[in-house]
């Protein structure tokens, strides 16, 4: 399998080198050649794997320069530190079904991914005797989920940014109580949008990118969409175990990669329907697909902070291929988005998009409301961003539909939202106690590319002098 960027400007690479190219050299993101179709028969013999066996025969089809017993170990001790035995099991509440992606060391649906990167990582290094300065931005969830993936590897840096003030507080410890000498926390005065925008920035300076050796945490590592496709497929044969169904994920949605995620597994040949994106406020991707209105607007900030995005990184990847993979299509898109803020699309491409997708925008009042209400009926409590998801699902599911809604964080994560729509704090999981007394670690930095450059240059010099 080789890996091509949506803006055409690589030559094709293998698994290997595209998962440490992270963003593409031409400022494009990493797609596989083709997505591979996985025929019925091999769908019915997957259906009874444990969660581990499938994601093994899902990611096989994608990373086949990893030799089968090597990739069967990175992913076996990838989910050795989730503490359900099914990594991602499916519930059912209240007439929906809820796939709970947060049985991870940091509780959110990122640890899947990041987990795995986090040896792929480790384990690419030590084979090719290299070394590398991960840089990532984060809304939340990413930066402690990478921060957990890689604490303490060989050979490896990594340094995170995520919006000062505009995380939880327990997102924010999570981050910054981790005092591993090879972990950076950057608070940026801005927003993810900022922190997104100096990532990528210093990402297309290849010459800065190939002097640190800087790798990408971020989803717009391809590796990081493909381990999420695995769970689309375990909820699919949980949910169907009785027998057909029509299938309605609901994912809540800021960067869209855990919704291409799934657009990949429908292209694969998982059986569903359209996918639900679910946004809170910050609705982009909302007006985007109900209006073909992709323009900027100003972040608002929400009790689901891990959404408070508006633009999607991802994205890009589904536009290559609703622009029939077209690179020049996709360069002149984004083009376009550089120089008026906005993207335009024909009413033929509008058309398909509502094919794939189904929209709504959740706000702060429903959002609150969806947590009390699921809570009083169910007893089941639901963080903010899950919410949406819920409520999303529950306002568009038609008759037929089998809503299936994915849980991408631990309610105990945002217990403020959750308190204030029902009255009590969370359970607090045991990972999670006396964190807020623990001593923290975090420089925080002007939304300045400049002095961003400067805080990695000088720690990675320092590094080395004391290495």
């Amino acid at each position: 399998m080789k890996y091509i960027s949506t803006r055409g400007g690589i030559k094709p690479v293998p698994f290997k080198d595209a998962v440490m190219m992270g963003l593409a050299n031409d400022g494009g993101l990493l797609i596989p050649e083709s997505i591979p179709a996985i025929l019925e028969m091999t769908l019915d013999s997957w259906r009874t794997l444990p969660y581990r066996e499938l994601a093994f025969k899902v990611i096989s089809f994608f990373a086949d320069d990893i030799p089968e017993d090597d990739l069967r170990r990175l992913i076996n001790r990838s989910y050795d530190s989730f503490d359900n035995r099914e990594i991602t099991p499916v519930v059912r509440e209240d007439g929906v079904y809820i796939l709970e992606l947060f049985h991870g060391p940091t509780l959110a649906f990122k640890d899947v991914a990041l987990q795995f990167l986090g040896n792929l990582f480790e384990y690419l290094l030590q084979e090719r005797g290299e070394q590398m300065n991960i840089l990532g931005a984060t809304s939340g969830d990413t930066g402690s989920a990478a921060i957990a993936g890689v604490r303490g590897k060989r050979n490896i840096n990594i340094f995170i940014l995520h919006p000062y003030l505009k995380t939880s507080p327990v997102q924010a410890r999570q981050m910054t109580t981790v005092l591993d000498a090879n972990v950076h926390n950057i608070a940026v005065r801005g927003t993810f949008d900022d922190c997104q925008n100096i990532v990528k920035s210093l990402f297309n300076d290849l010459d800065f990118k190939n002097r640190y050796s800087l790798g990408a945490v971020n989803s717009i590592n391809w590796a990081r969409v493909l381990a999420q496709v695995v769970y689309y497929f375990y909820a699919w044969f949980r949910v169907t175990e009785a027998g057909g169904a029509e299938i309605l994920f609901s994912v809540p949605t800021g960067n869209f990669g855990d919704i291409f995620a799934g657009y990949v597994a429908k292209r694969m040949g998982l059986p569903m329907g359209r996918l639900l994106l679910a946004t809170n406020e910050n609705n982009i991707l909302t007006r985007f697909v109900n209006q073909g209105d992709y323009s900027l607007r100003e972040v608002v900030q929400t009790v689901s902070p891990s959404m408070d995005i508006q633009v999607a990184s991802n994205f890009e990847r589904y536009l290559y291929y609703l622009f029939d993979e077209d690179p020049s299509r996709v360069r002149a898109a984004f083009a376009e988005l550089v120089q008026s803020g906005r993207i335009s699309f024909s009413v033929e491409e509008m058309t398909r998009v509502r094919k794939d997708f189904v929209s709504l925008s959740v706000t702060e009042e429903e959002t609150l409301a969806t947590i009390a209400g699921f809570r009083e009926k169910s007893g089941y409590l639901l963080d903010p961003h899950t919410a949406v998801g819920v409520r999303a699902a529950l306002a568009c599911a038609g008759k037929g539909d089998t809503p299936v809604c994915l849980a991408t964080a631990h309610p105990a994560k945002f217990s403020e939202a959750v308190e204030r729509a029902t009255g009590f704090a969370p359970p607090c999981p045991e990972v999670l106690v006396g964190i807020e007394k623990l001593p923290t670690r975090c420089e925080v930095l002007d939304a300045d590319e400049k002095a961003i450059r400067n805080f990695i240059e000088k720690q990675v010099n320092r590094l080395e002098t004391e290495g």
